[in-house]
């Protein structure tokens, strides 16, 4: 009975989008001035009477459909809602010859786990459906105030806690490169639709990669901002009251200058409860010569080598400018912040994030990430045995030994250990080697085929070591992945350098092994830019520092092509 209930739910649920899709023009020649602006060209063009909403949103409207049909990366479509708004600013600026501020005109999409007034906030689950918000999120509420035009919510995975993105409501969203890769995780909804041109600006979140890996996959750019610097007041979430590891919110976009706009206006801005700081946008002046550390590689799993050549293309690129690289060992200390994110993710065994399933089937992209609490414990002792001893993979054992639920106390002394490695950071890296930024890949592999998170979910300590150190990271695409240059180098053996053996054989080593630069050809490479805790715009300032001293690149509005 529930499940014929729940069936039903879904099948009207997806009627009703295709319904609201049905509206959308198809994209034509003209759209193209148009979709080949950033949200900050589009604003300007329509504060000087060039350009109006009207013909900028139909634009996005139609390359949003089209992205949707190539990449099912839309869940809640506000088309017919985004035409009446779009009407409504031109009009006003026809009385008055004045916008409404920073956003006019500008097609911007959320990702689905922010509420908008009159539709639902699903996220992946059957049970949401039907539930629809009752006010807007905060940041939906000052996007609308600065004259942005909300066209579409965007797909997640489900519980939002893997770096694929399907679900059993609204099914998997593709990558707009190649169908056969994900478009990444949990922001990877949001980051098809931008990449595609579908969207102006796009707005997510992260707890452990979920802004940065989808935009590194996609070909974009992002700024994972400092915990509590941007307001996340009326996002749903599966854990709420979870703040060992904090979620952060910020902008996807497709260019720096977007990501700066976003930060420019949000940065600080308090909702009703004064949840963020009251610390506004701060300019500054970098040093001439700036001093980055560097890695290639966090000592998990050997980073592929298209995700080493990203780094030091980077690298290369900045000491051409003339400023200083020095390359450090982070794998001591990021092994311990996995060991510690591990302790603090599964204290409660997941009950609380997968209470929501209600009767939906779990996600294969959570496989791996929840087995270690389902497993009696002696047989989790006995994989951690089997682990170590026959695969000769001390660091997959550790995972599993940390993957199980907590007393309370326990909880504590991994919050403990959190400051305390946290302190370390600090200490060893950034006051140690005294840095301006750090240069470092977004993870092991460019974007994964389907399927592989389920049991490559521990890559994620790429971009979850930031978050446990709670670093503002920015996110800037450098290359794509080339056949025989990103090839493996010969030689090159499974935990050979004290990684995990289990995750390089998976990697790069099974009969249908991941990495794959003939079938990855073409996929997009990005690189974290991470900067210190507060330290937010001078992370956007030093990623202009690197997108300039790449040069010209194929990314950026007006390169996805059919």
């Amino acid at each position: 009975m529930f499940r014929n209930k729940r069936t039903e739910n879904i099948a009207v649920k997806l009627a009703a989008r295709g319904q609201a899709l049905s509206v959308a023009g198809k994209v034509s020649e003209k759209h193209a001035v148009y979709l080949g602006a950033t949200a900050s060209e589009i604003a300007d063009h329509i504060s000087k009477g060039e350009w109006t909403a009207t013909e900028v949103v139909e634009a996005f409207i139609a390359r949003a459909a089209l992205a949707q049909a190539k990449t099912n990366c839309l869940t809640e479509v506000l088309f017919a809602d985004a035409r009446r708004q779009a009407e409504e600013l031109d009009d006003e600026f026809a009385r008055t010859k004045q916008t409404r501020g920073p956003l006019h005109g500008v097609p911007v999409s959320f990702k689905d786990q922010f509420d908008i007034e009159g539709f639902d906030s699903v996220t992946g689950f059957s049970a949401w459906i039907g539930d629809r918000s009752k006010k807007n999120a905060f940041l939906v509420d000052q996007c609308r105030k600065a004259g942005a035009i909300i066209i579409a919510k965007t797909n997640v995975p489900q519980t939002m806690f893997a770096y694929e993105c399907c679900n059993p409501v609204f099914g998997r969203t593709t990558n707009p490169w190649s169908d056969k890769h994900t478009c990444g995780g949990s922001s990877g909804g949001e980051a098809a639709l931008l990449a595609m041109d579908g969207s102006a600006l796009g707005v997510g979140s992260d707890i452990g990669g979920s802004l940065r890996i989808p935009t590194s996959y996609c070909g974009l750019y992002s700024l994972k901002p400092t915990p509590d610097r941007v307001s996340g007041d009326g996002t749903r979430g599966c854990q709420p009251g979870y703040e060992a590891v904090k979620v952060c919110y910020g902008p996807m976009a497709r260019s720096i200058a977007d990501c700066d706009l976003f930060c420019r206006m949000f940065l600080g801005k308090q909702s009703i409860v004064p949840d963020v700081p009251p610390v506004p946008y701060r300019d500054v002046e970098l040093p001439k010569i700036l001093r980055f550390g560097y890695y290639k590689t966090d000592g998990l799993a050997t980073s592929s080598p298209a995700c080493q050549r990203a780094v030091q293309e980077t690298v290369d690129a900045l000491q051409r400018e003339g400023h200083e690289c020095i390359e450090f060992d982070v794998k001591p200390l990021a092994l311990e912040i996995l060991r510690v994110f591990a302790g603090l993710a599964t204290s409660d065994s997941y009950e609380k994030m997968l209470s929501h399933l209600h009767g939906d089937p779990q996600e294969s992209s959570l496989f791996i990430a929840t087995l270690g609490p389902k497993l009696p414990g002696f047989v989790r002792r006995l994989m951690e045995w089997a682990a170590q001893y026959i695969m000769g993979d001390k660091v997959f054992a550790e995972i599993l030994h940390e993957a199980r639920g907590k007393s309370v106390r326990e909880f504590v002394e991994f919050t403990d250990a959190r400051n305390k490695v946290n302190r370390a950071f600090y200490e060893q890296i950034w006051n140690g080697l005294q840095l301006d930024g750090i240069i470092c890949p977004v993870q092991a592999l460019p974007a994964i085929p389907h399927g592989s998170c389920a049991y490559l979910a521990p890559l994620a300590t790429a971009t979850v070591t930031y978050n446990v150190v709670e670093s503002a990271v920015g996110v800037v695409p450098v290359t794509r992945v080339k056949p025989g240059v990103d090839d493996l180098p010969p030689g090159f053996k499974a935990g050979q350098n004290g990684n995990s053996k289990i995750l390089e054989t998976a990697m790069y080593f099974e009969k249908e092994a991941v990495y794959n630069p003939a079938r990855m050809a073409g996929l997009p490479v990005g690189v974290q830019i991470v900067g210190r805790k507060w330290e937010d715009e001078k992370v956007l300032a030093m990623m202009r520092v690197v997108d300039e001293a790449l040069g010209p690149r194929d990314f950026g509005p007006g390169t996805w092509k059919e």
